[in-house]
Order: C-alpha cells, then sequence, then structure tokens
C-alpha cells in the first residue's frame, strides 16, 4: 500500500515536472501582452514556468523520469528515490533470509548474500562514474565516495552502538548472561559478549582498508601517472582481497567445524580429568609437581571393571556417563571416540594400563600450561584442574556451540521449492529496483546539491546510507534485541562482514570506474575518515568478547567527529 501511494505521488510530481504550462493571466493586469523587452507579470510570479536556462540544466533520466531545479522538488525526488532503494534493499534482505532458511552458509551464504546484500550501494557507485562527460562524471563520482563513506562509518558508529543497547545484558567475568537483564543501563556491569569468531570478522575489516591506503600514498606525489599506477595497483589489491574474502565465507564452517570440535575435544578431557582427580585415592600430582604414577594406577583399576587389564569402550561410556557435561551437548559415543583418540595410541579400540599412564600425564602436563613442577604443585593439583576445565569451557562458549549448516537444504523446511522461488523473485524484484533507480537518484542528489550548495559528498554522506542500509540496520537491531551471545555474535558479524563488502566490492567497483574514465583521486579527507573508524571500531573489537554499555559512547562519538573532520580538512585546510 505503501509503495502504491509513493508510486502515485511520483506519477503526479512527474506530470507537474514535465509539462510546463502556463497560468492563465490576471484579468485585471496592465501587463496582459508582452512587448518582447520586458516579461509579463504572470510569467515572472508563477513558479511553475521554467526559463529556458533552467530548462537546460535540468535533464530528465532516462528521458521520462521528472527533473527540477527546485530544492523542495529534489528533496521530493531524493526522499522518492531513496525509499524506492530502500524497498530493494528489503527485498534483497528479504529473499537472503528466505534462503538462509533452506540453504547453509557455505557457497550461498559465503559468496552470493554478501554481495547482493552491497549491491544497492555499488549499484549507486557505478552510475554515478558512468554519467555523462568525463567531467559530469567527476562532479557526480563524490556521490559514490558519499555513499561509500558514510555507510561504513554509519554501520560501525551508529549502528554498532544501538546494538549494544538494545542487547545488552548482564556481563560476569567472562560473558553475558544469556536474556538476563537486571542491572539497567551500568556502564561496566551491563553490556553484550560475542564468540571469537567475531572478533576475527573485526580484524578482517581492519584488513579490509590497504587497498585504500594503497591509493592514497601517491597523492602526496605531484606525478599524475604515479597516481594513476596507484589507482590500479589498489584496484588489483580490493579485486583479489574481495576473491580471498568470499572464499573465507565459503570455507569458513568447515574450518568452524574443525574448531569446535577441537575445543569440545578438550572440553571433554578436561571434564575426565576433573572427574578423575575427585575419584582419585590421593593427589594426581606428587610434591614435586608431577604425575603420580600409583594413583593414575588405581584410577585405571577402578574403571576397569572387568580385571582384564585394558578399558573397553563399554566402559568409558560408564565413565561418561558418571561425568556431568551440563555446558554442552554431547554425545556420549562420541565423547567415547573423543578419549580412545587421544588414549588409544595402539588403535586396537582398547586403552591399556600404559596408554592409561601416558595420555593422563600429557594432559595433566597440558592443564599445567607446559611449566615445570614445583614443590608445591601437588596441594595445587585441584585448582590446576578446575582452572583448566574452566578455560576449556569458555574456549568452547566463544568459539559458538551451534552446529554449522552445510549447503544442503535444511531438514524439516515445509515446501523448500516454493521457498527457493519466492526468494528469487525477491531478489530478481530488488537487483531490478535498484538498477532502475540509482542513477535518478544520484542525478536528484546532484542537483540538490546545486539549488542548495551544499556539497554532494555531506548529502550522499548522510542520506544514501539510510536508503541503502536501512532495511540491514533494523534487521541488526531486531536481532540484537534477542539478547543471546550466539544472536550478538552473528549481529556484530554482519556489520563487520558488510564493512569490509563495502571496503572491497564498492571499492573495487569506484577504483574500476576512476581508473578507466581517467578521473581524478581525490579523496583524501574521506579516506582518512574510513581509515580511523575502521581502525578504531576494528582494533576495538578484535582482541576482545565482551562490551561494556560505554562503549557504544566511543562508537556513538565517532560519526558526527567523522562529518567534522571531512569539513575541516576540506574547507578549512583545503585538502580536496
Amino acid at each position: 500500500m505503501a509503495n502504491t501511494v509513493l508510486l502515485s505521488l511520483l506519477l503526479c510530481f512527474i506530470t507537474i515536472t514535465a509539462v510546463h504550462s502556463r497560468s492563465l493571466p490576471d484579468p485585471t493586469s496592465s501587463d496582459l501582452i508582452s512587448d518582447g523587452l520586458h516579461t509579463p507579470n504572470y510569467l515572472r510570479l508563477n513558479p511553475l514556468s521554467l526559463s529556458a536556462e533552467a530548462e537546460s540544466t535540468c535533464e530528465q533520466t532516462y528521458g521520462f523520469l521528472p527533473c527540477t531545479t527546485t530544492v523542495l522538488g529534489n528533496l521530493f525526488l531524493i526522499i522518492a528515490y531513496g525509499y524506492l532503494m530502500f524497498v530493494s534493499a528489503t527485498y534483497l534482505s528479504g529473499g537472503s533470509e528466505l534462503l538462509l532458511q533452506i540453504l547453509g552458509p557455505g557457497v550461498i551464504g559465503g559468496l552470493f548474500l554478501p554481495i547482493l546484500g552491497a549491491l544497492p550501494d555499488a549499484m549507486l557507485i557505478l552510475v554515478s562514474g558512468l554519467s555523462g562527460t568525463k567531467e559530469v562524471a567527476q562532479s557526480q563520482v563524490s556521490v559514490g565516495m558519499g555513499l561509500l563513506a558514510g555507510s561504513t562509518v554509519m554501520l560501525i558508529t551508529v549502528i554498532w552502538g544501538s546494538c549494544v543497547i538494545v542487547g545488552k545484558c548482564d556481563l560476569r567475568e567472562l560473558a553475558a548472561v544469556d536474556g538476563q537483564d537486571t542491572k539497567g543501563f551500568d556502564l561496566t556491569g551491563s553490556g553484550v559478549s560475542t564468540d571469537i569468531w567475531t572478533c576475527y570478522a573485526a580484524r578482517i575489516m581492519a584488513i579490509s582498508i590497504i587497498p585504500f591506503i594503497i591509493v592514497q600514498l601517491p597523492q602526496l606525489l605531484s606525478s599524475s601517472s604515479a597516481r594513476r599506477l596507484a589507482v590500479l595497483i589498489a584496484l588489483i589489491v580490493s579485486v583479489s582481497m574481495l576473491i580471498s574474502y568470499c572464499l573465507y565465507q565459503v570455507f569458513q564452517p568447515w574450518i568452524q567445524r574443525r574448531k569446535i570440535a577441537y575445543a569440545k575435544h578438550r572440553h571433554v578431557i578436561s571434564g575426565v580429568m576433573k572427574h578423575l582427580r575427585q575419584r582419585a585415592l590421593g593427589r594426581l600430582l606428587n610434591d614435586q609437581g608431577e604425575p603420580n604414577m600409583d594413583v593414575i594406577k588405581k584410577l585405571f583399576d577402578a574403571i576397569d571393571v572387568n580385571k582384564d587389564s585394558r578399558l573397553s569402550k563399554s566402559e568409558l561410556k560408564a565413565l561418561i556417563i558418571g561425568i556431568r557435561f551440563d555446558e554442552i551437548d554431547l554425545d556420549q559415543d562420541d565423547a567415547v571416540e573423543k578419549i580412545l583418540t587421544d588414549f588409544d595410541t595402539s588403535h586396537d579400540s582398547f586403552i591399556s594400563i600404559e596408554e592409561f599412564k601416558t595420555a593422563i600425564c600429557k594432559w595433566l602436563n597440558v592443564a599445567k600450561g607446559g611449566r615445570p613442577g614445583s614443590a608445591d604443585a601437588g596441594p595445587q593439583t585441584i585448582k590446576v584442574l578446575d582452572d583448566y576445565h574452566e578455560q576449556t569451557k569458555h574456549e568452547h562458549a566463544l568459539l559458538g556451540a551451534e552446529e554449522v549448516q552445510s549447503d544442503e537444504i535444511v531438514e524439516g523446511v515445509e515446501n523448500p521449492k516454493w521457498i527457493s522461488f519466492k526468494a528469487g523473485m525477491m531478489l530478481l524484484l530488488g537487483a531490478i529496483i535498484a538498477a532502475a533507480f540509482a542513477d535518478p537518484l544520484v542525478d536528484a542528489v546532484d542537483n540538490f546539491s546545486d539549488a542548495t550548495s551544499i556539497p554532494t559528498f555531506f548529502i550522499s554522506f548522510i542520506a544514501l546510507p539510510l536508503a541503502t542500509n536501512s532495511s540491514e540496520a533494523v534487521s541488526a537491531i531486531i536481532f540484537a534485541s534477542r539478547k543471546k551471545i550466539r544472536t550478538a555474535s552473528l549481529t556484530f558479524s554482519e556489520l563487520y562482514g558488510a564493512v569490509t563488502m563495502n571496503n572491497v566490492l564498492c571499492l573495487s567497483v569506484f577504483l574500476g570506474l576512476v581508473y578507466a574514465r581517467d578521473l581524478t583521486w581525490d579523496f583524501s579527507s574521506e579516506v582518512l575518515v574510513i581509515l580511523i573508524v575502521c581502525l578504531v571500531m576494528g582494533g576495538f573489537a578484535s582482541f576482545r568478547t565482551r562490551f561494556p554499555l560505554w562503549t557504544c559512547s566511543v562508537a556513538y562519538i565517532l560519526y558526527p567527529f567523522s562529518l567534522a573532520l571531512v569539513y575541516v580538512l576540506d574547507y578549512v585546510f583545503g585538502w580536496s
């Protein structure tokens, strides 16, 4: 309904702006006939009557879409076309979510969907540099740079900070407590926590600024050939990083499975060690901090129910049943296999006394951190094993306990063919809308800039990201509001991923335009803003998984700081 109303208003505006008619003159006016030297009053005062000079500066996109030279007219067009770009982003986002209901995060989630998410921005950047002559393209390309910088800054400042506020939970020493929010707006006791994969995503985002640095370095030189070469090198590096990032996303689920399996393996072994320590008829470590072989032998005899001097799978399963692994969803048979993998060096599916002693000694040393024994290590056995168990539990939680899906149809989804068709139609419609209305939106921004004398960068920096990223922003905030570590991890990972895709895909499109059309790269202050924000937020999130509530203030401050920095550098110090 809202789309229909908007299109109706747009058609009305087309009629008003595309057809220039004269108003009937006032019968009482004495200036009814033009003498050829003076313009009649009714022509001077009629706002719909445009001069020939005004018409020459207003060119209709595609030959039929509306154009105007007035401030209010262009503002209306920016809102209308911006809303259509928002609709495009909504369709792309909705289609992506439908696909993820039936497909895993491999090729589809890692390669296809991130590119679709950046499509509206990429289309706007592309048309901003393809329009008209080289001079026109040079003028309009600042719209693309404003959108690129604005999207990046908005996602990891305003949206990032908002996700911290709506997703806040009570913070413990290691992580946030899912669903528990009793501390209100406590700046240090309330906040969000993420898994270790989110840190990796933040590091990748920080690394993705390398092409910006490459293209910016030769700006210190006066040689135009060096600048053009730098654009080409930055383009090659950016495309290479785009391909590498997509491949990483494709193979990330496999990497995640391996690391989660290893973390679960360590946690199972630490739980077994903790349980054995509780059952031991003495200390596992002697006064010298070395494994106590007599106690380890007694433990083996206690587990060896049939007294055949070897531990079978059934005896190991009985041991596992007696251990409570409340922290993880543990399959008992899988836990037995993990123990056999570590203990059974002869691969005969049994554990001998020597294998048992060797494995216990190895894990005791691992629990101690590989440090040599000391005189007081024996009495600290309990603390050593308890600390190690807590460490492995935290490691497993950071990696994420949920299994990673593959690129196969998820079982239990009703009518996957219909969902696939619906998702495909939504993605196609979103792509068509983005392609059709990107050029008119860029023209409207350029005309609005001419009418108001406001630089196009600031208009595109503030307004366009609201259109192209608003659906993604709303989705991220709603997802963060579920107040769970898992959903917070996914939310912030998607924000970092969106910025990374801006820095590699959208920048590749931008650099390709600059090189192909031999445009001038003169965006030093804009690049500096992107570098500062990505480095600050990327460095901030790369080495921590807990974000107290006060951290959102850092993100919020960076947004007005970015605008002020560009203004000062460009209009006070004259960088551009």
